[in-house]
């Protein structure tokens, strides 16, 4: 989930970027657990994770643009990815959340928050 092109973070190609890029699925799954999401609640995300994926993967793939260029342009997407989910949380599951994109996790890296690990 969480996603500021985590292969950009590792220093990655946008050519080798794809493969280190979580799917929407995989980000839902990690996103299912840690918060512990409802159906209805997944239902409300899912496409949310879906824009900010696909928007991510054409941003790592435009070879025109160098790495900072593309952490910017990424940020206000994940900026308002982040809103629109945290609109669909409880106070309970936004702290799960927050506790969740500040610690170490080895599922996803980097945050919605636009803040890098």
């Amino acid at each position: 989930m969480f996603a500021i092109t985590m292969a950009e973070q590792q220093g990655t190609t946008a050519g080798s970027a794809k493969g280190n890029l979580p799917s929407a699925k995989e980000q839902l799954e990690v996103l299912s657990q840690k918060p512990n999401l409802a159906g209805d609640q997944q239902a409300k995300i899912k496409p949310v994770l879906e824009q900010l994926h696909d928007v991510t993967l054409r941003l790592m793939e435009d070879n025109s643009l160098s790495r900072e260029e593309r952490l910017a342009k990424v940020r206000p997407w994940r900026y308002d990815a982040d809103k629109k989910i945290r609109a669909v949380l409880n106070e309970g599951q936004k702290k799960k959340l927050d506790e969740y994109e500040h610690g170490p996790h080895s599922e996803v890296r980097g945050s919605l928050s636009g803040k890098t690990q």
